[in-house]
This record gives structure tokens, sequence and C-alpha cells, in this order.
């Protein structure tokens, strides 16, 4: 069951000056669909003004006090980090599980009805790997939180210009498109993936708006980001002729 998409609404994003969270954020003011675009970031960000964007600082271990800045009726969370960057697993608990839970909880409790967050290939609660286990546990504790519509998109990994990029990172990317070819039928969804095409597909997610939890893959958002690009492209032609 899909719900009404309603034009004008406000969008709510969560990591607005990561690799992806920058890209989404510049097509949520493009759209039509938004007129008005929140970012929750930690620091004013002098490269994103825009008449439509409403850049709020927070701390995110006290988001409770910014909550009347947080009504929004789509959330967009971006939120992650790795253990070489937090420095510990406590920390990184912190940053990928309880920072997006508490961003959906505020968000939710300000009347938010679609929640749209990045997590991982082969997240899972139970995985003797740290790191999926730790996304698997957020992808577990969104779902009690209530939201009519949770939309939970698993990636590969992500390609793209990173602020602090990372030498392994660099050498699994150059792998990763190298033997893209390969990876047809079933593994398909372990092809690397532009931080853009998933942008593209969060945002066109959440038009779609289905109700309940939907999990999305690495080749499921490839396929819903090229079928976006190409309506794009084709309605501009239409405008053009």
């Amino acid at each position: 069951m899909e719900m009404i998409v309603v034009i004008g609404k406000t969008a709510l994003v969560a990591g607005a000056t990561g690799l992806v969270g920058k890209k989404l954020v510049r097509q949520l003011l493009d759209s039509t669909e938004y007129t008005r675009v929140i970012a929750l970031v930690r620091e004013p960000v002098q490269q994103l003004q825009h008449l439509k964007l409403q850049q709020i600082v927070v701390d995110y271990r006290r988001l409770e006090d910014y909550r009347a800045e947080m009504q929004a009726d789509d959330v967009f969370c971006c939120l992650g980090t790795t253990i070489k960057q937090a420095g510990t697993q406590a920390q990184m608990i912190e940053i990928d599980v309880l920072y997006p839970v508490s961003v959906a909880m505020v968000a939710y409790k300000q009347g938010a009805k679609q929640f749209i967050v990045i997590s991982s290939m082969g997240a899972d609660p139970k995985s003797s790997i740290f790191y999926t286990r730790t996304k698997g546990d957020m992808e577990q504790r969104l779902q009690q939180v209530g939201y009519s519509s949770l939309s939970i998109v698993r990636p590969s990994l992500l390609l793209g210009k990173r602020k602090n990029s990372r030498a392994g990172e660099q050498f699994g990317a150059v792998v990763s498109q190298a033997l893209s070819f390969l990876m047809i039928g079933p593994l398909r969804k372990y092809r690397g993936i532009e931080a853009g095409d998933v942008a593209r597909a969060m945002y066109r997610i959440a038009q779609i708006s289905k109700s309940g939890t939907q999990v999305y893959m690495s080749d499921q958002l490839q396929r819903i980001a090229d079928e976006s690009q190409s309506r794009s492209v084709a309605m501009n032609k239409s405008a053009k002729s």
C-alpha cells in the first residue's frame, strides 16, 4: 500500500555534510516537492546556502533541545562513521546507533511520518562482525520508533570523493569498479555505487513512500537512481521542446 505524497513538504537531513548527505541536500533543494530543507550540522557550512535551506547547529547528544526546530514531513539520515574515525567501539555505537535513533525519535514526536536511513549491506544485529552488527542494531531500534514508513537503504561500497579519503577505501573502489562487469545476476548487489546515485535513490524512495518497513539493497538503489535519472532527462527534453 502506497501513501499519498504531499507537495510542498519539509525535509530534514541528518549527516548533511557527508559523502551522500551533501548530494542529497542538493537534490532536495533542487526539487519541487520540498519547499523547505532543514540540515542538522555540527557547525555552520558556508557552502550550504539556499533560500529553502535552514541550517541547525546541533549537539547530537542533546537533540531534545532542538525539537521545536525539527518539524518535518520526511527525515533522511545519512549519519555514519568508521572505527578508525570514531576511535573506539563505544563512540562508533554512539554515532551509528544512538544518534540516528535520537534523530528518529525527536522528529517523530514532532510529527514526521517517514524516515529514510543509510545502513549497510549485511546489517544484522546478530552478526559476528562489529560493523554490520552495529548497523543491524540501528535498524532494529528504528523499527520500534513508530514511523508509518521506514525505508532502510543498504548500499555496497560507496564510491565518490571523500573529505578524508582512506587508502583502503580507495583501493576497494578501484577493485570494485574494475570487477563490476563480473558482478551480474545475484552478485549485482555487491557492485560499488556512486554516492550521488544513493542520494538520488533516497530522494525517489521518499516520493514512493511505501507504508511499513522497506529494505533496499544496492542493486535496487542503482535501478531506482537510473530510472530517476532517465525520468529527469525525459522531462527536461519535453520542457525544451
